[in-house]
C-alpha cells in the first residue's frame, strides 16, 4: 500500500529501492510521506525492512533507487552529520569515557555551539528526560533506562526536527518500558519533534504512534492510524501480526457488495465483510478478534452469527479469562471476556454456542 506525497509532507520516500546483493531487494518501491510533528512507527518482523529504511533516512545507508527528501529538499547526498537529525538506538551509544553532560555537550560542540549557550541546552534537556541530578554522572553509574533516558536527551539537545529511534526500548524490563513510552510519547508531542521509531513490537507501536506502517517482505502492507489498523486490517497479514486473532479457513459462497458468505471447512455458513477477496469459489481467511465474540446466550444479538464450540482451556488472567475453543475443526480459536462477578467459568470438553456480529467478521486473503 502506498502513501504517496503531499504539498506538506516534511519527510518522504518516492518510489526508494534498496539492495545489498545488487540482486534481492530488501525495500521494494517506498513510496511515504508524513507531515511535521507526526510520530509515526515503522512495524514488522526481522528482515521486514523497516530498520532499512530509517537508516537510509539517517544517511547510514545508501538508497539504490529513488529520493528521500526532508522539508522538500533531496538528502540522498547529504551525509548523516549533515542531516540534523536526531538518533536513539536500542544500545545507547553513549561515550563511555565522557560525563553524562559531556556526552549531551558533544554533538553541540560538533555544532560549534558557545560554552554558555551549551550548558543551557544540556541541563534543558536533561530537565525534560528527569536527569538534571545525573550531569556529572558517567554511563556506567547508571542504570539501563537511565541511560536510555541520557541517549533521549542527546538526540533532542540540538533541538532537531526530526528524532529516529530504533528499538529504543528493547533492552529494558516491560515496567520501566511502559513508563518510557509514555514519556517519550508525551515529549515528541510536547516539543512539536517529527518522530520515525522502528520496533517489533506490537504493544509499542499501538500505544505511541499517530500512524503505523506495517512491513512485510520490503513492502508496506498497511498505513493507517492504530485503531484503523488493528480493527480494519487490510490482509491476513496484518491481521495476524497486530494483536491476538481468530482465523478459520473456507470459501466464498456468495458475495455482494459489503457482505458475503463463507463456507468454512465444516461445511458452516457465515456471512462476513469481503476485504480483498472478489469471487464466488475463492479460498478465504476469516479473520474475527477474540474480544468481539460472545459465549454468554443471554448477551447474544440477535443478528449474531452462532456456532458450535467446544471448550479446551479455561485460564484465569487476572484482569481477563482467556477460553480456548474448538471451532470449525480449529483448536486455536481463542475468546477473551473480562473478569467480572457474573462470568461463566466453564470446564474442559463443554459443549457451548458463540456468537459474533458479522460486521466484526473479515474474509481476508488464504
Amino acid at each position: 500500500m502506498a502513501d504517496t506525497a503531499t504539498d506538506q509532507a516534511f519527510v518522504e520516500f518516492e518510489r526508494v529501492q534498496k539492495s545489498y546483493d545488487g540482486e534481492n531487494l530488501v525495500v521494494k518501491d517506498l513510496n511515504l510521506s508524513m507531515p511535521k510533528g507526526e510520530f509515526l512507527t515503522m512495524l514488522g518482523p526481522s528482515g521486514s525492512g523497516k530498520t532499512t529504511c530509517l537508516m537510509m533516512l539517517a544517511g547510514f545507508e545508501t538508497a539504490t533507487h529513488g529520493d528521500i527528501r526532508l522539508d522538500g529538499v533531496s538528502i540522498n547526498n547529504i551525509p548523516p552529520h549533515k542531516r540534523g537529525i536526531g538518533m536513539v538506538f536500542q544500545n545507547y551509544a553513549l561515550f563511555p569515557h565522557m560525563t553524562v553532560a559531556e556526552n549531551l555537550s558533544f554533538p553541540l560542540e560538533v555544532r560549534k555551539i558557545g560554552k554558555d549557550e551549551r550548558e543551557k541546552k544540556v541541563m534543558r534537556a536533561l530537565g525534560m528526560v528527569q536527569m538534571q541530578d545525573f550531569a556529572g554522572r558517567r554511563p556506567a553509574q547508571l542504570s539501563g533506562g537511565q541511560q536510555q533516558r541520557i541517549a533521549l536527551a542527546r538526540a533532542l539537545v540540538f533541538e532537531p526536527e526530526l528524532v529516529l529511534m530504533d528499538e529504543p526500548l528493547g533492552a529494558l524490563d516491560k515496567q520501566l518500558r511502559e513508563t518510557l513510552q509514555f514519556e517519550i510519547t508525551r515529549l515528541a508531542h510536547d516539543l512539536g519533534i517529527t518522530t520515525v521509531y522502528v520496533t517489533h513490537d506490537q504493544t509499542e507501536a499501538l500505544t505511541m504512534s499517530d500512524r503505523v506502517a506495517v512491513f512485510d517482505d520490503g513492502r508496506i502492507q498497511q498505513l493507517a492510524p492504530p485503531d484503523t489498523l488493528y480493527e480494519e486490517p487490510q490482509n491476513s497479514f496484518v491481521a495476524q501480526f497486530i494483536g491476538e486473532n481468530n482465523t478459520l479457513m473456507g470459501v466464498i459462497d456468495e458475495i455482494a457488495g459489503e457482505t458475503c458468505v463463507v463456507r468454512l471447512d465444516d461445511g458452516s455458513l457465515i456471512d462476513a465483510k469481503p476485504i480483498n477477496v472478489t469471487e464466488k469459489g475463492q479460498r478465504t481467511r476469516v479473520s474475527i478478534r477474540p474480544e468481539r465474540v460472545e459465549m454468554d446466550k443471554t448477551r447474544l444479538n440477535p443478528d449474531a452469527h452462532t456456532l458450535k464450540a467446544e471448550v479446551l482451556e479455561f485460564i484465569y488472567m487476572g484482569d481477563i479469562f482467556r477460553t480456548r475453543l474448538r471451532v470449525a475443526g480449529s483448536d486455536d480459536f481463542v475468546i477473551k471476556t473480562r473478569n467480572a462477578p457474573d462470568q461463566i467459568r466453564l470446564q474442559p470438553g463443554a459443549q457451548i454456542d458463540i456468537g459474533w456480529m458479522p460486521n466484526d467478521c473479515r474474509a481476508l486473503d488464504a
